[in-house]
């Protein structure tokens, strides 16, 4: 067997990492080229008057529940306090001794003048607990337009008003938004906040710069029309899909429709993760996108700069080029995570983590490379099996 000589072993790597350092390099350039369109799209938003009240759909918004999320309370009564005409929230538990039933009813007695139902889902149609609350959810909901997001997210006043405004086109089926992670104490829930704020969303604004807008859905709000839900054969079709709102987006795309990212931009308040629970949340992530996004998910290893940078310095064995590459990687990656996390979302708390984009992007590259190393995922306690996308359940995770 012919060994390949050390010096070439090495300039083969130092030629590997450069390479891999410009690609990087390219999708700042093009996370950045995704933020000032989405900029220049949310101006001319602002710029058009708003619908009249009388123009505005009336809207049902069904949020599945399982436990106490962090800031629940708040969470809800942000939903209650929506400048809106005319809405209905609709909340699904699966056991009826599930803590969250008592924080509605507390919102019941707070909002008496509100349409607030609590439906307990008993019967369990897949293995995706929240889709197969969602569907038993679906009859109690009187409006056609339907809102569903994650239990955690906190929303602005004028959130329905942003977010119903392009349902009045019909070419659009699937109004969604971007979201800002609001950190527990703990590194972990930093860490998460952090890659939200800067990976997170900006592979978002470059899927939709390079795709010409975006055909999947994000858990943080999907709005769309009963009817379109009803031609892509309603809840029960996704109710084994990990990826559930990356799924609904997908399908409604599929009939044709537009889906929008809209200009507002909400919370989700984190739980205080320890860094064993963080690195199993952005597994279960990881693998959740690589299911639906394959090719996509496979490209990320072309957005590791920090790491590529590094590992170029290494093999250059620290020539002067490969110290200046890492220096341009470090300030264009600040920057871009700047712009998105503070242009965009609007994340106060930014600032203060950037210091840990070195430790967040060295696990993200181990995140990335785990995640081909078994198909397993833990959700809600629960181990399941990825297949295809879809959920097959193994055990009871202890």
């Amino acid at each position: 067997m012919l060994l390949m000589p050390p010096w070439t072993a090495r300039v083969l790597l130092e030629a590997v990492a450069a390479m891999g350092t410009i690609c990087s390099l390219a999708f700042y350039f093009l996370s950045a080229l995704g933020l000032a369109s989405f900029l220049r799209d949310r101006r001319k938003k602002l710029d058009q008057p708003p619908l009249p009240d009388s123009q505005l759909p009336a809207v049902s918004i069904l949020k599945p529940l399982k436990g106490v999320d962090p800031a629940a309370w708040e969470s809800f009564c942000s939903h209650c306090e929506q400048d809106y005409p005319q809405f209905q929230l609709i909340f699904g538990i699966s056991d009826p001794c599930d803590p969250a039933a008592e924080v509605v009813r507390k919102l019941q007695t707070k909002y008496p003048n509100l349409s607030i139902e609590l439906i307990v889902c008993e019967r369990i149609v897949g293995a995706n607990i929240k889709v197969s609350n969602l569907a038993q959810m679906l009859p109690t909901a009187r409006h056609e337009i339907l809102l569903v997001n994650d239990s955690d997210i906190r929303v602005p006043a004028d959130y329905l008003r942003k977010v119903m405004t392009p349902l009045a086109d019909p070419g659009v089926g699937m109004v969604t938004c971007l979201y800002r992670g609001i950190p527990g104490h703990t590194l972990g829930s930093r860490l998460e906040s952090l890659g939200i704020s800067t990976d997170f969303a900006a592979g978002v604004l470059a899927a939709r710069f390079l795709e010409g807008g975006i055909r999947f859905g994000l858990g943080s709000t999907l709005a769309f029309r009963r009817a379109d839900l009803h031609a892509i054969g309603g809840f029960e079709t996704l109710v084994d899909y990990l990826a559930d709102d990356y799924e609904l987006g997908k399908r409604i795309a599929g009939l044709g429709r537009r889906v929008v990212l809209s200009e507002v931009v909400v919370d989700t308040l984190l739980p205080a993760y320890d860094l064993k629970a963080f690195f199993e949340h952005q597994l279960r992530w990881g693998r959740a996108i690589r299911a639906s996004r394959r090719w996509g998910y496979f490209g990320l290893v072309f957005t590791f700069g920090l790491p590529w940078a590094v590992l170029t310095v290494l093999a250059a064995e620290g020539a002067p080029w490969a110290w200046g590459l890492l220096v341009t990687t470090l300030l264009l990656r600040l920057t871009v995570a700047l712009v998105v996390g503070r242009g965009v979302l609007g994340d106060r708390q930014l600032p203060g983590l950037l210091s840990l984009i070195p430790l967040r992007d060295a696990i993200a590259v181990l995140v990335w490379a785990a995640s081909f190393a078994s198909n397993t995922v833990v959700w809600r306690g629960e181990s399941f099996v990825l297949k295809n996308g879809k959920l097959i359940r193994t055990n009871t995770h202890s």
